[in-house]
């Protein structure tokens, strides 16, 4: 994955997709243990299951498609939503994927949320 940054680009969004290039050449979704990926943006949060060997998303939500707004509950229903869709498929387990960001607020909702409905990673 070749980075090309524009001379707009802060120092902060360059350091985090540099860690997300660092993180996924460790991670890879595989057709029975699917790549679990977050982003979030300054509104919503989106969370996929990418199965990488065939280069396919298998399911995604956000909370675009629900009344909630971006902040940590609505992080924790997408968690939990995306959750029971792949119960529904049979991937007990994946591979978490949080895109270069920290591991707290609402990403770490959105695992938690996921844990929660029987998601393991």
């Amino acid at each position: 994955m070749r980075l090309d940054f524009s001379k707009n680009t802060s120092t902060r969004v360059k350091n985090r997709l540099k860690n997300k290039v660092r993180i996924r050449r460790k991670l890879s979704g595989t057709d029975s243990k699917p790549r679990f990926c977050v982003f979030k943006s300054s509104k919503h949060i989106y969370a996929q299951l990418i199965d990488d060997v065939s280069e396919t998303t298998l399911f995604s939500q956000s909370t675009l498609k629900m009344d909630k707004s971006g902040n940590c509950e609505g992080a924790k229903e997408v968690g939990r939503l995306i959750a029971e869709a792949a119960k529904e498929k049979n991937f007990l387990e994946v591979v978490f994927d949080r895109s270069g960001y920290r591991f707290h607020g609402k990403v770490k909702a959105v695992a938690d949320g996921a844990r929660e409905a029987g998601l393991k990673f």
